[in-house]
């Protein structure tokens, strides 16, 4: 039985797994749930599956929460500084970090500080502070085991393997809902278009980082700090079936792949279960259904993201942590029509320029650098419309 805290209960990896719980009530039980603004659905998440710790980040709203669970002997805190808190519990043996951006940085260091098992689903952990994250992992002897497809692909393909036979790993890529679209095209395109991603359901942040392939660059950054490549060993490959959700290419010239349909409830399951498996009645890949795979080559001059992305790649410092911050910004303002789509790139890259770059930041170094980054996003934006 493991014992597990849900950092972002009720967003779309934070149902998928609380299905997951459900239905291996002999194998997880939840320790602690917390959620931002959903109010309805995190009450009646701790309705069901009698938490002993909620929290609600957003202050407001604890009274709503509080009330509604008086009745219950379930303990109810709000902010984020109980979020911080609350990872620490000596109850809780596994943390899945499916909140949303920034936000999750601080929790998870806490829980990774405390020796949690982490099952990683917040890429924008080692995004923004991959250096500093693994490093303490390693102090402290916590496990992150990613949730992401494409790493929990790579994760599968590296057990039993030597750390010195990885030659690359090949990171796939759906190419989103416009995938072989013009500048032009690019120009045109609405956060409804954006939203309609061809395979995967999710959030609107992650589905409009796909669409600029934002979400690939990131899991490229990622990548690199979960597996300890150096820039040259990671490579993007589009496949737009997304069947094969990535693989790795050994020194001897072969190539390991993990293929499935594109459920993310496979991945979480297994990030919970580690090191074993175990059964479940989802839907299964058949070959015939898929006749064909393809591949090709990501368009980084129309995608500039993903160009963006491999230059925080290769330069390191905080430039990957200025990126995220000033794409949550561009990202938000796209959504409610303040910018255009290609706009969102362009600003990025404006925001990169100007950060002044640190090497080797301490987390001190990443707040500041986030928070400088976002400024001058919003200045940037708030320039254009007029």
């Amino acid at each position: 039985m493991k014992n597990i805290a849900l950092l972002g209960s009720t967003g779309s990896i934070g149902q998928q797994t609380l299905e997951i719980i459900d239905k291996n009530p002999d194998q997880f039980s939840i320790e602690v749930l917390t959620a931002n603004n959903n109010v309805d659905l995190l009450i009646e998440q701790a309705l069901k599956f009698k938490p002993n710790v909620v929290v609600i980040s957003n202050e407001e709203k604890y009274a709503r929460v509080k009330e509604a669970l008086a009745p219950h002997p379930i303990k109810v805190y709000t902010g984020c500084d109980a979020i911080a808190q609350v990872v620490e519990m000596d109850s809780i043996d596994t943390v899945v970090t499916a909140m949303v951006g920034y936000s999750g940085l601080l929790p998870t260091i806490r829980a990774v500080k405390a020796g949690k098992q982490i099952a990683l689903a917040n890429k924008e952990t080692l995004v923004v502070a991959g250096e500093l994250v693994t490093r303490l992992a390693i102090e402290h002897r916590s496990e992150i085991i990613p949730i992401d497809s494409e790493h929990s692909a790579i994760f599968q393909c590296l057990v039993g393997e030597a750390e010195d036979s990885v030659e690359k790993i090949l990171l796939t890529c759906s190419g989103g809902p416009f995938l072989g679209k013009t500048g032009e095209e690019l120009g045109k395109v609405t956060p409804k278009q954006a939203l309609k991603h061809p395979n995967w359901d999710m959030g609107a942040k992650i589905t409009i980082d796909s669409a600029t392939l934002m979400n690939k660059g990131f899991e490229v950054i990622e990548a690199k700090w979960l597996f300890g490549l150096k820039p040259d060993q990671v490579e993007v490959v589009v496949h737009p079936q997304s069947i094969i959700h990535s693989m790795v290419q050994f020194c001897d010239g072969s190539i390991k792949a993990q293929l499935g349909l594109p459920d993310m409830r496979i991945p979480i399951q297994f990030a919970l279960s580690y090191p074993t498996r175990i059964k479940n009645s989802l839907p299964r890949f058949s070959f015939s259904d898929f006749p064909a795979f393809t591949f090709t080559t990501p368009d980084t001059k129309n995608f500039r993201n993903l160009a963006l992305s491999f230059e925080a790649l290769h330069k390191g410092g905080n430039l990957a942590c200025v990126l995220n911050a000033a794409n949550e910004v561009t990202v938000n303002a796209f959504l409610n029509e303040k910018i255009s789509f290609l706009n969102i790139a362009e600003i990025n890259e404006q925001v990169m320029e100007k950060i002044p770059f640190v090497g080797h930041p301490e987390l001190a170094d990443y707040i500041e650098s986030d928070k400088v980054a976002r400024i001058y996003t919003e200045e940037i934006i708030l320039k254009q419309s007029k």
